[in-house]
């Protein structure tokens, strides 16, 4: 099982609080913080999503083909994770759609740092 998926940060304060928006859709929180990284999810013992500082003092960097998925729920769950990310400041990579017909439906956005983020809806 996974345990977390830490994405790099260059203001950690702004991450903080676009990752908690965000992900408070999903029913998560902040679970776990210090003054270089912080965890988001329902507790420590399941699955988290992490924003830090890079540990050796370097700029955060999106790596090519890292993503962080968000599962929606549903179409109309994806939708509104996908709208909650543009309200809060992401761009968009890629607008909800159907990219495999009848199994996945997804979109794409970027966080201040460039972290690729997708919300996606199987079935």
């Amino acid at each position: 099982m996974l345990a977390y998926t830490t994405i790099g940060a260059s203001d950690l304060t702004a991450s903080i609080a676009f990752y908690g928006a965000l992900t408070e859709a999903l029913g998560w929180r902040k679970v776990m913080a210090t003054d270089r990284i912080a965890f988001f999810g329902s507790s420590m013992k399941e699955t988290c999503l992490a924003v830090c500082v890079p540990y050796d003092g370097e700029a955060p960097t999106s790596g090519n083909g890292v993503m962080v998925a968000f599962h929606g729920g549903s179409k109309e769950g994806v939708d509104a994770l996908y709208a909650r990310a543009l309200s809060l400041g992401a761009t968009c990579d890629g607008e909800p759609g159907q990219r495999i017909p009848d199994v996945f439906y997804g979109a794409y956005a970027r966080d201040a740092d460039g972290n690729k983020l997708c919300f996606c809806h199987f079935g």
